[in-house]
C-alpha cells in the first residue's frame, strides 16, 4: 500500500513528489546511464530526462538527501553538506559535472545513503545513533575520496579542516535523531526510493490488464464503507434472464467465413494476439500452432470455443464473471480463517501469505455457498432441452463447469389434447452430466402475459435467496477484482449517509467493453460512458432523481418484492422494463444511489443497424413512460427541486 500512497506534496521539497510505484527502481536505470556514459551533460540529462518518471526520481533524491542531511548535521556537517551541494550546482553550470565527478562512483553513494536511512528509519536507540555516526562517516569517505577526488583545489582549506576533523573525530560525532514525524516519513520514502526494485515498468503490456489494474487501485481509494467478515455479511443472489441468445460459439461458428472471408476466430486472434498466445501456452501448445492443430483434440476444441466465447457477448461469458463472486467469497473466507487462528480451519498461521488451493477447502465453498446464489432464467431451456438445440446442450456444460451455478426455466407439460400444465423449474448440474431438478412449482397458468425479458424474470424471483440482488443482463461481464468489493458494497445498505431512508438500489457503474471493435462501437461506448458515469453521478447526487437504466445495479431483495417485484411486464407500456423499477421504488419512498468504485463490465451493440435498433427501442420506451400512471404519480408527489 505504501507504494500507492500519493504525498501530501506540503513540506520543504521544492517539488512534486510522485508515489512510489511509478519512481521505483528508477534510480538505479539512471545511475546506470550515468556510469556508463561518455556523453556530455546534456546529452546525459536528455536521455535520463526520456523518462518522466526516471527524471522526477533523480531530482527528489537530489533534494530530499540535502533536507534530510541538514536536519540531522550539526554545524560542520552542515558546512560538508553545503560545500558537496555548491560544487554540484557550480558543474551544474559550467556543463561539466560529468568531468568533475566520478560518476561511476554513483552505487558507492547510494549503497551508502541507502544504509544511513535504513539506521534512521528506526527509533532512536544508543546503538542505532552508533550506527547512523559510522554510516555518514562512510558516506563522507566515499565521496571525499571516490566522488570528487580531483575537484577540492578551489575550496582546499574548507576541505582541510573537514578533513582534520574528521581525523580527530569530532565530525559527525553527534547526530541530532529525527523526531519530526515529516522528517520520519521523507526518510522513509527516501529509503524505499533507494531499495525497491520493482518497477513501475513491469506492468501488464495487454491495455485491458493495464485498465483493471488502474481503475482497481485507484478505487482503493475512494470512499467505501469497510466489509464485514464474510460470515456476517449480507446474502445475495445474482439474477441473469436469457432467452435464445449464443451461450457459446461452436467450432462451425468459429470457422465460418463472412463476405470478405474472415472467421470470426481470426478476427478474435488478430484484436487479441497475446491473448491468443497465452491461451495456446495454457494448453501445452507452441505458440506457432494452427487453429486445425486444436480441432483433433476434445479438451482442446472445448477450451477454444470457451476462449473465444469469453471475448463476445455470450452467456458464458457472463456466467464466467459472475462465478467471480463465489471465488472471491471462498477466497476472503479463507483468508479470514487463516488470520483469526480458527483451529478447524485445519491451517497453520505460518501459511497466512500462501493462499494456493483456498478453492479447494470445503469451508471456504461452504461459507460461500450460503452467501452467494447465481439464477440464470432461462425461460425456454425446457423446450431447447426437447427441439436438442445446441444453447440447451451448452448451458448443460456451463452447469458441469460451474457448479453453483443455477438454471430456472418454464416447463411446458401436455397433459391432454386440451389441456396444458406450466411448471416454474430451477434445476442444477449433477456428478453424472444430468440436470438434477432443486424446485418444480406449479404455476396457475402461462405465465408470459406481457413483455418477455421481465415475465422471465417475474417467473424465477422466487428461486433467489438473500437479502438483496444483483439484476445482470447475459452481455455483461465482471472481474474477480471488482468481485473482492461487493461486501464494501452491499454495506450501503446499512449507511446512514445517503439521506433520511436506507439505499433501497444501489447503483453500480458499468465499462463498455465494446468500444474497441470499431468506430461505432467507440462512439457507443463514450456516449454509455458519459450516461453511465458522469450522468448517473449527478441524479443520485444531489439531484436525488436516479433511477433503474440497467442491470448491474443491486436491489434490496426483501423491500422489492413486497413491494410488486423487481420487473413490471404490462405489454407495450413497459419495454423499458428496468426504468419502472426505479419509478417503483421511488414511489415507494426508496432511496436510489450511485457508486463508482466498483464496475461491471457491458457489452453494447457495434453496428449501425444493432444501435438504431436499441436507440428505437429507447425512444420508444420513453414515449410510453410519459404514457404511464407511474410518471403521472412521481409528478404529483415529487418536491419542487426533484421536479426540476
Amino acid at each position: 500500500m505504501e507504494l500507492l500512497l500519493m504525498p501530501k506534496n506540503a513540506g520543504n521539497l521544492p517539488l512534486v513528489q510522485w508515489p512510489l510505484f511509478l519512481l521505483a527502481s528508477k534510480i538505479f536505470l539512471a545511475r546506470d546511464i550515468a556510469a556508463e556514459s561518455r556523453d556530455s551533460q546534456d546529452e546525459l540529462w536528455e536521455r535520463i530526462s526520456r523518462d518522466d518518471y526516471m527524471k522526477y526520481a533523480v531530482v527528489e533524491c537530489y533534494h530530499s538527501i540535502k533536507l534530510i542531511l541538514m536536519a540531522i548535521l550539526e554545524e560542520d556537517g552542515r558546512k560538508w553538506v553545503e560545500r558537496v551541494y555548491e560544487d554540484i550546482e557550480q558543474s551544474i553550470a559550467k556543463k561539466s559535472i560529468h568531468v568533475d565527478f566520478d560518476l561511476s562512483k554513483l552505487s558507492l553513494v547510494i549503497q551508502k545513503v541507502s544504509a544511513l536511512m535504513g539506521v534512521l528509519k528506526g527509533s532512536e536507540t544508543e546503538e542505532l545513533q552508533k550506527g547512523a555516526v559510522k554510516a555518514i562517516q562512510d558516506l563522507y569517505d566515499v565521496i571525499r575520496h571516490d566522488v570528487l577526488a580531483g575537484n577540492m583545489r578551489d575550496h582546499m582549506q574548507t576541505w582541510n579542516t573537514l578533513s582534520k576533523a574528521r581525523a580527530g573525530g569530532t565530525l559527525f560525532s553527534k547526530l541530532k535523531w529525527p523526531k519530526d514525524t515529516e522528517l520520519k516519513t521523507q526518510i522513509k520514502r527516501l529509503y524505499s526510493l533507494l531499495t525497491i526494485k520493482d518497477s513501475a515498468a513491469n506492468i501488464p503490456k495487454n491495455l485491458e490488464a493495464q485498465r483493471r489494474l488502474k481503475f482497481f487501485t485507484n478505487s482503493l481509494f475512494m470512499d467505501m464503507p469497510s466489509p464485514r467478515p464474510v460470515r456476517e455479511m449480507m446474502s445475495f443472489s445474482v439474477f441473469t434472464p436469457y432467452y435464445s441468445e449464443i451461450v457459446l460459439y461452436s467450432v462451425d461458428d468459429l470457422r465460418k467465413k463472412n463476405e470478405d472471408g474472415i472467421s470470426l476466430l481470426f478476427y478474435l486472434q488478430k484484436i487479441f494476439p497475446d491473448e491468443w498466445s497465452n491461451f495456446l501456452a495454457r494448453i501445452g501448445r507452441d505458440e506457432n500452432a494452427q487453429e486445425t492443430d486444436l480441432l483433433g483434440s476434445r479438451n482442446d476444441v472445448d477450451e477454444l470455443r470457451f476462449w473465444a466465447s469469453y471475448r463476445g457477448q455470450t452467456l458464458a461469458r457472463t456466467v464466467r464473471g459472475m462465478m467471480y463472486y463465489r471465488k472471491a467469497l471462498m477466497l476472503q473466507t479463507y483468508v479470514e480463517r487463516i488470520a483469526s487462528g480458527d483451529v478447524e480451519a485445519a491451517i497453520s498461521p505460518s501459511d497466512e501469505i500462501n493462499v494456493q488451493g483456498f478453492d479447494l477447502s470445503p469451508e471456504a465453498r461452504a461459507e460461500a455457498d450460503l452467501k452467494f446464489t447465481y439464477v440464470v432464467t432461462c425461460q425456454i431451456y425446457g423446450k431447447q432441452k426437447e427441439e436438442q438445440k445446441p444453447e440447451a446442450a451448452d448451458i448443460a456444460l456451463l452447469m458441469q463447469r460451474n457448479e453453483a451455478l443455477r438454471v430456472a426455466f418454464i416447463d411446458v407439460v401436455e397433459t391432454t389434447r386440451v389441456q396444458t400444465e406450466y411448471y416454474s423449474k430451477l434445476v442444477k448440474g449433477d456428478i453424472n452430466g444430468q440436470d438434477k431438478e432443486i424446485y418444480s412449482i406449479k404455476l396457475p397458468g402461462n405465465p408470459k402475459l406481457g413483455e418477455g425479458k421481465p415475465e422471465n424474470q417475474n417467473h424465477a424471483i422466487i428461486f433467489t435467496r438473500g437479502q438483496a440482488v444483483q439484476t445482470i443482463d447475459m452481455n455483461q461481464d465482471n472481474y474477480f477484482e471488482e468481485a473482492l468489493k461487493m461486501r464494501n458494497l452491499l454495506e450501503e445498505f446499512n449507511s446512514r449517509d445517503h439521506g433520511i431512508r436506507p439505499p433501497t438500489i444501489l447503483g453500480v457503474r458499468e465499462h463498455v467493453f465494446t468500444g474497441s471493435v470499431s468506430s461505432l462501437a467507440s462512439f457507443m461506448s463514450n456516449q454509455e460512458a458519459s450516461f453511465v458515469t458522469l450522468g448517473q453521478r449527478v441524479l443520485a447526487n444531489p439531484l436525488k432523481v436516479r433511477m433503474h437504466y440497467g442491470h448491474p445495479d443491486v436491489f434490496d431483495r426483501v423491500f422489492h418484492i413486497t413491494r410488486g417485484g423487481i420487473s413490471k411486464a404490462s405489454r407495450v407500456i413497459n419495454i423499458s422494463e428496468d426504468i419502472f423499477a426505479g419509478f417503483n421504488s421511488t414511489l415507494r419512498q426508496g432511496n436510489i444511489t450511485h457508486h463508482e468504485y466498483i464496475q461491471v463490465g457491458k457489452g453494447r451493440d457495434v453496428g449501425l443497424n444493432q444501435i438504431a435498433l436499441f436507440e428505437g427501442k429507447v425512444a420508444g420506451g420513453n414515449g410510453e413512460q410519459v404514457l404511464s400512471r407511474d410518471v403521472y404519480r412521481l409528478g404529483q408527489l415529487f418536491d419542487f427541486f426533484r421536479m426540476m
